[in-house]
């Protein structure tokens, strides 16, 4: 049947010869030739053959054998009409397989995104990898991705301004993997690659494409700016040159975006038909008496739609000429002999689109044949099997409709509206309302039904759609700019003035900010008159639009003003809730979470409130959230990474892992969580599985400059500087104004002592970001390091100014203590405390100086408080497993120090302070069997060096005693002699312990260089002990028990000289009384620190 209709048509063309010829012979030029053009622009006024000329122009593409695509206002985004153009190559034979799938997936994608409640921001000032715990992550909720369609055209960066970074980073954790975010964030960047991909390929393979969009002043607003670039520029690649396009639109191309090209448009303005054009289309339509011409003439006006209107019934009859006056649809009308004919043409002007349906409810008649005369009429186009009227023929039947009898139009409107109704019912049976919104079937028939209900009654629909409104709105997508034009499109057809103006007023807005709908909202809220409900709601969806925007000042109040309407909205609690996370008021939060929760157990704010449980510190709490919202909603993978994250972090490791390992298992290409389990890796120092779940996600996304910066991340955490420096390169190769990596690779190439390089780094990362603390922390170590006092103390002054968490205080107080400003180091610390309690840094930071102090109950208290923040924080488990061997508290160490070993922190420090301790407490074989477990292969420290051989020897084993002494020796002289001269004399050979205890007396006179800063004394006492020399070595012993600070012997070293001195007085050649007044005073010190 379309092809019949293309050939008639075809054959009653006239006119548009010189457009039709030119754009003909373009085919005969190769692309190269100067000739060619391969944009034309046809324009003109409604009516004047725009559709029906580039109807004909697609013919003569086909005569010529090209591929051809057609596009008009039915799209409403560059991936709809993209999705159009897919199609329709698919019908010729074709498919463009990699770009649907890729449509498939954006559909999908965007979708998640839009459905969202909540979703983690993995956005902070340091790099993440590594410190999530730290770095006080945050999650919002999404609701619905800011409106992007419609009139907007495209996601940019540029268009979300500052809330992109925000939003990419939301996006990040939300959807599976980084193409996906990208793809979400920009379809444009990543569709348009492939489209042009597709065309190339079947460009290879046809004489020419050729691509028409149509009704170009309604959809040049979303394409201009795309196709000017798919068409000028290399962003997307290089279009085949065999592509001719051709727009056809009222006005004049838009000089903004063209100017530059329009040297290269083959312009094609469209008059009126010339008298002598109208004329023979008149002749071929058999119309040849005079008077008859005449009247056509005057009734059109020689406009081409209403020419070909009059003419399509054939009038031959003078007599049927009758009263020249009226308009040229009325005379139409007249012309037209059957009545059921006339009448059907009249009621089939009433939708806004017509199948066989919808004209059967139109016309209270069967369609059939009817439909099919109805769908040749000139003024009618046919869409894949649906008909729509040419817009000034529709216009003026509406107009006449309205003016003959009101009472039949709202009878008419109200007919339709409940056909569209009982089809909305049949549509939605059995879907909850979440999933009818995004039915595309249930929301296409909806808002017909709202157009005809406006049509219908329009006082007493409005206030019905624009509370509608509201809730499309807050669904988002790409039905927001359909409803504003059906409320356009009804205030215009049925005359209606409030109606008009909303539409106006919506469009507006629409086309003024990239989100859109916020603006509509906002317009709503302003001039629509809701009920309680209606306005509560409003609020809350635009709170949440200025929530996802950053804007949380704007979100508060309105969610404020939300509450004080309906004080019992969980929805405005959850929200704030949300909101005040983002603003770090944790406490108040907290409370609405709470409250949320205790109206209406959502999944949604229970994810939150565990997030906002872990951010606090507040692990079980955040486990127990969590649960229960994964076991709401499995699908959402986020919440069951999180809970392995909180899990972990309360120091539930392989509990953790579990989550971590089950949520890659089932969405083994969401990019969040494989990032998420390699930082919790990290945090155990399990390197090598880091390693493998970074390298798969480079696998998945290898032009990720998120993922390049994960990667640099963790290779920085290992001390794999010349690696981290490279791949954080690549990061910013892919994006030069990452922030966060150009300050970790500052970091990175300040270990490297590459200082002016790091400070260059450094440098760019606080110009983009003035208030970057990590940055302007980590520059004051560079600046310290180059003699700059003043630039880092300056630093670290406007860091603790800027940062609102306080964090930055504990780094100043760290670097008081690295230059000895004690006292300075614990106002800070004692700030960052009463500023975030939940300052785990500050905490463990200042234990240690309490230690240092020698308030040892104090050290120990501020250093479990640090751990019972964060159980995986090896700086402070480190800190206090010295601290418990130093003052005696062999228990709270062998814990620590096993803890250190389960979690991967230091391990082999580890393994080797637990044999040692093992050693004081006289479990020699326990010793040896760490020593055997965790020993490293090859060449060993100093440190594993003394176990051994101090092992060997307490079990009897001189031999081996005597060889791991000597090995000692050639890598720490003074206590390799040491251990040489006590094993000599436990196996009874003086001279040659006489031997070394005289070379170790020599090495402590004149130390080697590694050992030039270490106490003396202590050596000394031992070495004049075996020599036999007893007030030399109370003296010596009495100087170093004296000693103060970092020298002052602490429970260890106390236990090592008791334990010394016992064995040296069970030598043979030695008198034991000797021995009796050092080891008293010796033993005495060492259990005065257990009763402190």
């Amino acid at each position: 049947m379309q092809d019949l209709i293309r050939r008639r048509r075809h054959a009653g063309f006239v006119g548009r010869r010189d457009e039709l010829a030119a754009y003909r012979d373009n085919f005969t030029l190769p692309p190269e030739d100067e000739r060619h053009r391969f944009l034309f622009h046809v324009h003109g006024t409604a009516g004047v053959g725009k559709t029906s000329l580039v109807r004909r122009l697609e013919e003569s593409a086909r005569e010529h054998g090209a591929l051809v695509a057609y596009v008009d206002e039915a799209v409403n985004s560059v991936p709809e009409a993209m999705a159009a153009i897919s199609a329709q190559f698919a019908q010729q034979g074709h498919e463009f397989k990699a770009l649907d799938r890729h449509l498939s997936t954006y559909r999908q994608r965007r979708h998640e995104a839009e459905s969202a409640t909540v979703v983690p921001d993995p956005g902070v000032q340091a790099p993440s990898t590594g410190s999530m715990i730290a770095a006080q992550a945050g999650l919002f909720a999404l609701g619905s991705v800011p409106f992007v369609g419609g009139f907007a055209g495209t996601v940019q960066p540029t268009q979300l301004a500052q809330g992109a970074d925000r939003l990419r980073s939301a996006l990040s954790a939300r959807l599976r993997n980084q193409d996906d975010v990208q793809l979400v964030m920009d379809p444009l960047q990543v569709l348009t690659p492939v489209l042009v991909h597709e065309l190339a390929d079947a460009a290879s393979s046809v004489p020419w494409i050729a691509l028409f969009f149509d009704t170009y002043e309604r959809t040049g607003p979303l394409l201009d700016r795309w196709l000017r670039d798919l068409m000028t520029s290399d962003r997307y690649g290089s279009l085949p040159a065999n592509v001719v396009v051709t727009l056809a639109g009222q006005g004049a191309l838009d000089a903004r975006v063209w100017a530059d090209y329009l040297d290269v448009v083959e312009d094609m303005p469209l008059e009126r038909f010339t008298e002598e054009e109208a004329r023979r289309l008149l002749t071929g339509k058999g119309i040849t008496d005079e008077r008859v011409v005449e009247v056509v003439l005057r009734l059109s006006g020689r406009l081409p739609v209403l020419v070909s209107a009059l003419a399509e019934n054939q009038p031959t009859d003078p007599e049927a000429v009758g009263d020249p006056s009226g308009t040229a649809v009325e005379r139409f009308l007249k012309w037209e002999s059957d009545p059921v004919r006339r009448a059907a043409a009249l009621a089939g002007a009433l939708p806004r689109e017509l199948n066989d349906d919808v004209f059967r409810v139109a016309v209270e008649a069967e369609g059939g044949e009817l439909f099919d005369w109805l769908r040749e009429l000139p003024f009618v186009r046919d869409r894949s099997g649906r008909a729509q009227y040419h817009d000034v023929v529709r216009t003026a039947m509406l107009r006449l409709q309205r003016a003959q009898s009101p009472r039949r139009w709202r009878e008419a409107h109200t007919r339709l509206a409940g056909a569209f109704g009982r089809w909305c019912e049949e549509a939605g049976a059995g879907l909850d309302e979440e999933t009818r919104r995004t039915s595309r079937t249930w929301s296409e028939l909806r808002l017909e039904e709202a157009y005809h209900q406006l049509c219908a009654s329009p006082r007493t629909a409005l206030p019905v759609v624009l509370r509608e409104l509201v809730d499309v709105c807050d669904t988002g997508g790409d039905q927001v700019p359909h409803w504003v034009r059906m409320i356009a499109d009804a205030g215009e057809d049925s005359g209606a003035a409030e109606v008009a103006e909303w539409g106006a007023l919506c469009t507006q807005a629409l086309a003024e900010e990239a989100t859109g709908a916020t603006a509509i909202v906002t317009a709503l809220l302003n001039g629509a008159e809701f009920d309680t409900e209606g306005r509560t709601t409003a609020l809350l969806v635009r709170a949440r639009d200025f929530r996802e925007d950053g804007a949380y000042a704007r979100a508060l109040r309105d969610y404020e003003a939300a509450l004080a309407l309906t004080p019992d909205s969980a929805r405005a609690f959850g929200g704030r809730g949300v909101s005040r996370k983002m603003t770090k008021d944790f406490e108040g939060a907290l409370a609405d979470l709470d409250r949320s929760l205790e109206l209406e157990d959502y999944s949604g704010f229970l994810a939150q409130r565990g997030e906002l449980h872990w951010i606090c510190g507040r692990n079980e709490e955040a486990v127990a959230d969590l649960d229960r919202a994964f076991a709401a909603d499995p699908e959402e993978g986020w919440v069951l990474a999180m809970r392995g994250m909180a899990a972990a972090a309360a120091g539930r490791i392989q509990e953790g892992l579990a989550d971590l390992d089950r949520a890659v298992e089932q969405w083994p290409e969401y990019l969040w969580i494989m990032v998420q389990r390699a930082s919790t890796r990290i945090e155990c120092h399990d390197y090598d599985g880091a390693a493998v779940d970074l390298d798969r996600a480079f696998e998945l996304a290898p032009d990720s400059a998120w993922i390049a910066s994960e990667r640099g991340d963790a290779l920085r955490l290992m001390e794999r500087y010349e690696e981290a420096d490279a791949e954080l390169g690549r990061a910013l190769a892919l994006q030069p104004d990452y922030t966060s990596v150009l300050a970790s690779r500052g970091v990175v190439r300040k270990n490297l002592d590459r200082l002016p390089e790091a400070l260059e780094d450094l440098d760019r990362a606080i110009g983009l970001k003035p208030d970057y603390t990590w940055a302007l922390v980590n520059r004051a170590q560079v600046r310290r390091a180059t003699g700059d006092e003043a630039g880092a103390t300056a630093d670290l002054d406007r860091a603790v100014a800027v940062d609102e968490s306080g964090r930055s205080l504990a780094q100043r107080g760290i670097d008081h203590v690295d230059h000895d400003r004690h006292a300075e180091a614990m106002a800070d610390f004692d700030l960052a405390i009463a500023h975030d309690p939940s300052d785990k840094m500050a905490w463990a930071h200042r234990g240690n100086e309490q230690a240092r102090r020698g308030r040892y109950a104090e050290a120990f208290a501020d250093l479990d408080r640090a751990m019972e923040i964060d159980p995986l924080y090896h700086w402070a488990l480190l800190k206090r497993a010295r601290l418990a061997v130093a003052r005696g508290r062999t228990d709270v160490a062998f814990a620590d120090l096993t803890r250190c070993v389960e979690l991967g922190h230091s391990p082999d420090f580890a393994q080797r302070r637990r044999a040692e301790l093992l050693l004081i407490l006289d479990r020699p074989e326990e010793a040896l069997t760490v020593y055997s477990e965790a020993a490293p292969t090859g060449e060993l420290a100093s440190g594993w060096l003394q176990v051994a051989a101090t092992a060997h020897r307490m079990t009897g084993r001189f031999d081996l005693a005597a060889e791991f002494a000597r090995q000692m020796t050639e890598v720490d002289p003074v206590w390799g002699r040491f251990q040489q001269a006590m094993t000599s004399m436990r196996s009874e050979e003086p001279e040659q312990a006489a031997e070394h205890w005289h070379a170790l007396e020599d090495c402590l006179r004149n130390p080697p260089p590694e050992s030039a800063a270490d106490p003396v004394e202590p050596g000394l006492a031992m070495a004049h002990f075996g020599l036999g020399r007893f007030e030399e070595g109370n003296a010596a012993l009495a100087e170093a028990m004296a000693a103060t600070g970092d020298d002052a012997p602490d429970w260890e070293d106390l236990s090592d000289f008791a334990d010394a001195l016992t064995e040296l007085r069970t030598y043979s050649g030695m008198d034991p009384a000797q021995f009796d007044e050092p080891l008293r005073r010796v033993t005495e010190a060492r259990d005065a620190i257990l009763r402190a």
